[in-house]
């Protein structure tokens, strides 16, 4: 039985798994909390997926109570620039294209050609991107409040998983884990600040305890790496293997500055933005009070120097005197993330460029997959090999949906953007490649197993970066698409009537900031 649970390294991988260990089990599990004052964090992990909403929800918190605590803001979508060519950008939003006589609206896009710009054609997501608008009215309303059909499904939303949620968040992750520290500790996490010194088996090849500087040794039953790429308990302790993903993924290294903003001024776009660069790509996420701004690369192409240049250049004159945070990267994932007493949660268990935002949703789902194989003394070995399994599954597939970002991307200007090209696939992927040329994505033809993207994200990317041809359904040839063209003519409408409806994000965020502190909101 595990009765007590040691954690080893803090950061947001360590604190959410100590703040959702604790609202799974109260106090029938203790749980120990180890992290150095000395080793900082990456911190640069602050964009999520949608499906985070359900860690704040398991744990009791409402998004007023850390949103403005960690400067969060609202992500509708991921913006890809330059990735098809120069000028050309697109959205990877949080919504499902509509269904009209059976077929999908990318299918209809497809056959009718309403527009040239797939995504605004089909989404509303798109259009709040473009005006930089909220996806709450300034009373907390959802932006699908008022428009009849979409009530209901975005009522679901809020509860169910099994209808697609708007949004995600970006936040500053290190006052996120600023906050689960004081959440957890409130509710009865141990919390020791020292430095591991070492790691001790027994007998059996278990871990017994980890031996601390100052606080001497500390048992546990089961113990938890968070150390980030260092993997200290489960590589270097253990000597578990593990797996590159650099032969599909080579981007290894990013450098990262912290850009101090005026959001009413410029605006906040409710989205990720990732710019196609030379030898990789810029993320820029918007943050209440500054931009977090970072460019992955390949160490094969561009050297730290050259990638910390293009950065600043790329900032701006706001990029003068900032610190640059450069960062090694190990991408791929643990032979096993589960082995004996012992369980790596993020980077300690993997990790691939985070394109899409997958960082955080890897630590929530290996928790959350922790919590439902949590051992029991009988049949744990069943449970590791059924987590072991579900984890690598989910990494596995992220890695294929990143890799069809770079061989499906039209740009081909030079060696990095056509090296892409000629990559080996993973397993599988250009079958489903050349099955997709005929029939856009569906359940049937993507990833088989649970990553997190479903059939439609899929679909956003190839028609979003060009590179790969794909064709509509020939049945559409033989039906009446006036539903159809209808159906695109209310997107419009609707998404007309939202921006000038909506408060931009900035303002929402402002007023948020303003009820937290006690302060009379501003205007929108």
């Amino acid at each position: 039985m595990a009765n007590n649970v040691v954690i080893v390294g803090g950061g947001t991988a360590g604190w959410m798994t100590a703040t959702y260990l604790r609202a799974a089990f109260g106090d029938d599990v203790g749980i120990t909390l180890v992290e150095s004052k000395n080793v900082p964090t990456i911190g640069v992990g602050e964009a999520t997926f949608s499906t985070v909403r359900h860690f704040f929800s398991y744990l009791g918190l409402a998004e007023h109570e850390w949103m403005p605590e960690c400067h969060a803001s609202y992500k509708l979508a991921i913006r890809f620039e330059n990735w098809r060519a120069e000028g050309h950008h697109f959205y990877h939003p949080f919504e499902r294209p509509r269904n009209v006589q059976g077929f999908s609206l990318a299918d209809w896009w497809l056959h009718t050609r309403p527009g040239e710009q797939f995504d605004r054609d089909t989404s509303l997501l798109a259009a709040l991107c473009e005006a930089k608008s909220s996806p709450r009215h300034l009373d907390g309303a959802m932006f699908t409040s008022g428009f009849g059909a979409t009530d209901e499904p975005a009522k679901a939303a809020e509860d169910g998983r099994e209808t697609q949620f708007p949004y995600a968040y970006h936040f500053d992750a290190a006052l996120l884990a600023r906050f689960l520290t004081r959440f957890g500790t409130e509710r009865g996490v141990r919390h020791v600040l020292d430095d591991v010194l070492d790691v001790v088996l027994d007998d059996h090849g278990d871990i017994s305890h980890v031996v601390t500087r100052e606080h001497g040794s500390l048992t546990g039953d089961l113990f938890i790496d968070c150390t980030g790429f260092r993997g200290m308990l489960v590589n270097k302790a253990l000597g578990v293997p593990f797996e590159s993903f650099r032969e599909s993924l080579p981007n290894d290294s990013a450098v990262a500055l912290r850009v101090p903003v005026n959001g009413e001024k410029a605006g906040m776009r409710p989205c990720t933005t990732a710019t196609a660069q030379d030898a990789g790509w810029i993320w820029t996420i918007p943050l209440f009070g500054r931009i977090g701004t970072g460019y992955v690369y390949a160490g094969d192409y561009c050297t730290p120097e050259e990638a910390e240049r293009t950065l600043r250049e790329f900032v701006g004159p706001a990029a003068d005197g900032l610190a640059a945070n450069h960062i090694k990267m190990r991408i791929g994932r643990c032979a096993q993330s589960w082995v004996r007493n012992c369980v790596a949660i993020g980077l300690s268990s993997g990790f691939v460029e985070p394109l899409e935002s997958t960082g955080i949703f890897f630590i929530h789902n290996a928790v959350e997959q922790l919590v439902k194989h949590f051992p029991g003394g009988r049949d744990d070995e069943h449970r590791r090999r059924t987590y072991n399994r579900q984890v690598a599954a989910v990494m596995d597939g992220v890695r294929e949906f990143l890799v069809l970002h770079y061989y499906a991307a039209a740009r081909d200007d030079n060696a990095y953007w056509r090296d892409a090209k000629k990559r080996p696939l993973p397993d599988g992927l250009a079958e489903r490649i050349e099955a997709w040329s005929h029939q856009l994505p569906d359940a049937e033809s993507v990833f088989p197993r649970f990553h997190g993207f479903e059939p439609y994200s899929y679909t956003a990317m190839l028609l979003g970066l060009g590179g790969l041809p794909v064709r509509p359904p020939a049945a559409l040839s033989r039906m009446d698409d006036t539903a159809a063209r209808r159906e695109f003519a209310l997107i419009r409408d609707q998404a007309q009537a939202l921006a000038q409806r909506l408060p931009s994000q900035y303002a929402y965020l402002a007023h948020q900031q303003n009820a937290s502190t006690g302060r009379p909101a501003s205007a929108a």
